[in-house]
C-alpha cells in the first residue's frame, strides 16, 4: 500500500465535499501521470472506489430529502446503458489495438477533462447569476423526460470510457435544463451519480479493469475526506473552490494531452499553477479588504454612538 495514494484519496474527498464534483477527474489522471497506472486500469479502479464515496453522500441527502427522484430516475435510464456500454466499446478497443489504445485513452480522456473544466468554470462564474426562477422539483413532463433520458446518454457513456464528467456535466444540466434550487442541483447529482457509477463500475470489475487494493487504499483517504470537506463547505466560499477546481482540470487535461504526445507548450502547462495562486491569494485578498472595511464602518458606528451630545444641540 503506498500511504502518497491514501493522502490523493483524502485531497480528492475533501474536493469532492467541498463542492459536489472533481472525483473521478481528479483521481484518474493522477494515477496516470503520479503513479504510472494503465490508463484502462486507473479509470475501472476510479470508478469502484468513486462508487463507494457517492453513495455515502447519495444516502446522506435522499434522507436530507435534497433528491429529486423523478429527474434522476430518467437520467438513469438513459445513463446506465450508455455507461455499460462505454466500458465495453473501451475494452473493444483494448483488444482491436493492444497498448496502442493508452495514447487514445490518454487523448480522450483529455477531451473530457478539459470539457468538465470548462462546464464547472462556466457553472461557478456565470449560470449561478443568470438561472431564474429556480425550483424545488420538476413535473416532469415528457419534454423533461426525453432531455433527462439525452443527458443521462451523454454522461453515462463518457463516464464509462474515461471516469469523468459525471459530477460537473450533470450540475450544468441540473442547473440549465431543470432550473433546480442548489440545494437539489447537489443532492440530485450526488444520488444519481452513485447509482451511475455502480452501473459503470460492476461493467469494469466484470471486464478485469479493477485494482482492488488500489481501490481500498484510495478510500482510506477518501471517506474522511469526503466526511471533512462537506462540514467545511459551509465555511469556505463555493465559488472559489469550484473556480480552482475547473482550472486544476483544465491544467489535468493539458497534462495528459502532453502525455499522448500532443505537444502543449510548456508556458501554457505553467499557467495553470500560475492561475491557481493569483485566484486564491486576489480572493483571499478580496476577504481581507473586506473585513477590514467592515471593521472600520463598526468602530465608526461605535465612535458615533458614544459621541457626547453638542452643547449647542436643542432639537427634541
Amino acid at each position: 500500500m503506498d500511504p502518497l495514494i491514501a493522502v490523493f484519496g483524502l485531497c480528492v474527498g475533501l474536493l469532492v465535499g467541498l463542492t459536489g464534483v472533481g472525483g473521478g477527474s481528479l483521481m484518474t489522471p493522477l494515477l496516470i501521470i503520479v503513479f504510472g497506472i494503465k490508463p484502462v486500469t486507473a479509470v475501472g479502479t476510479d470508478l469502484t472506489y468513486a462508487a463507494v464515496t457517492k453513495t455515502v453522500g447519495g444516502l446522506k441527502h435522499f434522507r436530507q430529502r435534497t433528491v429529486d427522484l423523478g429527474v434522476s430516475t430518467w437520467m438513469a435510464v438513459g445513463s446506465v446503458p450508455a455507461a455499460v456500454g462505454g466500458v465495453y466499446a473501451l475494452h473493444a478497443l483494448e483488444r482491436a489495438h493492444g497498448r496502442a489504445i493508452d495514447d487514445l485513452l490518454l487523448t480522450v480522456l483529455a477531451a473530457a477533462l478539459l470539457i468538465t473544466g470548462t462546464a464547472t468554470l462556466v457553472r461557478a462564474l456565470f449560470l449561478q447569476r443568470l438561472v431564474s426562477a429556480e425550483r424545488e422539483a420538476v413535473p416532469m413532463e415528457r419534454r423533461d423526460k426525453v432531455a433527462a433520458v439525452l443527458v443521462g446518454l451523454f454522461v453515462g457513456f463518457m463516464l464509462g470510457v474515461t471516469s469523468a464528467g459525471s459530477g460537473a456535466l450533470i450540475a450544468v444540466a441540473l442547473i440549465l435544463l431543470f432550473r433546480l434550487v442548489p440545494t437539489r442541483v447537489v443532492g440530485t447529482d450526488v444520488f444519481h451519480a452513485a447509482i451511475l457509477l455502480w452501473a459503470a463500475a460492476a461493467a469494469h470489475i466484470v471486464a478485469g479493469n479493477v485494482d482492488f487494493g488500489l481501490a481500498g487504499t484510495i478510500l482510506i483517504g477518501s471517506v474522511p475526506g469526503v466526511w471533512v470537506g462537506s462540514h467545511m463547505s459551509v465555511r469556505i466560499p463555493v465559488g472559489t473552490l469550484r473556480t480552482a477546481l475547473a482550472i486544476v482540470l483544465l491544467g489535468s487535461g493539458l497534462g495528459l494531452l502532453s502525455k499522448a504526445g500532443a505537444g502543449v507548450p510548456t508556458l501554457v502547462l505553467a499557467a495553470v499553477p500560475v492561475s491557481l495562486v493569483v485566484l486564491i491569494g486576489g480572493q483571499a485578498l478580496v476577504r481581507r479588504s473586506r473585513r477590514l472595511r467592515r471593521e472600520a464602518e463598526e468602530e465608526d458606528a461605535a465612535s458615533a454612538g458614544g459621541r457626547k451630545p453638542s452643547p449647542y444641540f436643542t432639537g427634541a
